[in-house]
Formats: C-alpha cells, structure tokens, sequence
C-alpha cells in the first residue's frame, strides 16, 4: 500500500474514495492527523496531512517519528511526500520537481528510531535518499498524465519556520542545493530506516531569498497563490501514480 504525506497546500486529496478514517497512537506521541484509507485508481492508499488537517502544525514541530511508525504500522510499504520548496537554481515557481538527493541543516529534531540506547548501535545506508523504484513510478505517471516533473534536484532541508536570508541561500547553493524546504528531514531518514520507499514531489511555490522575484522579499501571497494552482497538478500527477505503485 502505498501512503501519501500531504504537505502545505494538500491536507486532503479529492480523488482519495476513503473507506475510513483511523486515529492512530504510536510510541512516539501522536502523529500530524487522522489517517485517512481508501483507493484511488482501484489500488488501496493511505493519506496523512503533515501539518494536520487544519494546517496548524509548524515544520519544526511535525512529529516525524509518529507519522512514519503509523504508516508503517498500518500497512503501508512506500511513501510518495509532496513538499513545497523554494527555488534556489534551475527550477522556476510553479514547477514540480522529483529531487534525487538532499543535504539536512535541521537541528534539534527527533531523528531516528534507534536511540533507545538499548540493543546495538545501528547505522542505516542512506547513500541515496530517495527510491530509485518510486521515483521511476512517479516520472512515468507524469509522463501519461502529461504533467512536467523535472528529474532530478538536491534537496535542502532547514528548520524554518522563518524563511532564509539572502546569506543562507548562497551557502546553501555554494553547497549543491538546487532548493530548499523545511520538511524533507528526518522523514526521508526515518522512512528508510522503517524500511518503506520513500520519494519526494516537490512544488516549487516561490523563488528563494535574493533569487528571481525574491530579489527584495518573498511574496507570502505570491506562495499562496502558487500553492493553489501547482496542487491540481499534484494531484493529476497522484491518480496516475497509485494504480502503478
């Protein structure tokens, strides 16, 4: 089964024939929101909202580790995350983009499963982030829905909720990001080592700090406004993935 992490500006999905609802206890505290099960495309899913249904959950307060033991612990093999980024090289607002690596700048997150300090110390591979075998699933659905999904980008996850300076954003590009966002970590870690594929759509909602538009400031409207209509293409992107997942 495949389960969808919905991020700002997807805290439902449409096509989504649920079947039911579960609120889910875990170890680690509560996840984001109820989750959601039903089929979409005749193949089985599950949906959860990582902000809550309301939107009312910070990035630096999703309880990452909540979200990916109750999905794993319901059934669910693969996650698909959608996030929206801001562009920091070679993607434009409105894009979509499938990225294929990422460089973590979180701090003072819960990390890992492995740190009851019980049992031996595990070391998980994390060379690639993202599943190959989800990603090609997802570059396919697109291609037959006739959606632009740019291969490939690398990934910098922050803390936010602030956005970044025009400083940080230099680095990060000095670094090899190609965009940034505040979700992408630890949920990429944590799914892998919950076993589950695990790959990212990202919706490019703005350019980052002293990049394009962004020169002098970041649009809060102008992010709103893209959230809105990138979504629809999200979620075209979504029905067609399912069924081949």
């Amino acid at each position: 089964m495949l389960a969808i992490i919905g991020g700002s500006g997807l805290t439902r999905l449409s096509t989504l024939a649920i079947a039911h609802r579960e609120v889910v206890r875990t170890p680690y505290g509560d996840p984001s929101s109820a989750l959601l099960f039903g089929q979409i495309g005749g193949r089985d899913a599950v949906f959860l909202a990582r902000h809550g249904h309301g939107h009312t959950i910070p990035p630096h307060r999703v309880n990452y580790r909540a979200n990916i033991w109750a999905l794993r612990n319901k059934g669910a093999r693969a996650v698909l995350a959608v996030a929206s980024v801001g562009g920091i090289r070679a993607c434009d607002a409105g894009d979509l983009v499938l990225p294929h690596q990422l460089i973590d700048y979180t701090s003072g997150r819960q990390t890992t499963f492995f740190d009851s300090g019980e049992g031996a110390v595990v070391h998980v591979d994390f060379t690639h982030p993202y599943s190959p075998e989800l990603r090609e699933c997802c570059l396919d659905a697109a291609r037959i829905a006739g959606i632009a999904l740019r291969d490939g980008g690398v990934y910098g996850a922050v803390n936010g909720p602030r956005l970044e300076t025009v400083a940080e954003i230099d680095r990060l590009e000095r670094d090899g990001a190609t965009m940034v966002g505040m979700t992408g970590m630890p949920e990429a870690a944590l799914a892998r080592e919950a076993g589950l594929a695990y790959a990212a759509i990202c919706v490019v909602v703005n350019h980052a700090a002293g990049r394009g538009d962004s020169t002098h400031e970041v649009s809060m409207d102008g992010i709103s406004q893209m959230l809105e209509t990138a979504m629809d293409k999200v979620r075209t992107v979504l029905d067609h993935v399912v069924p081949r997942a």
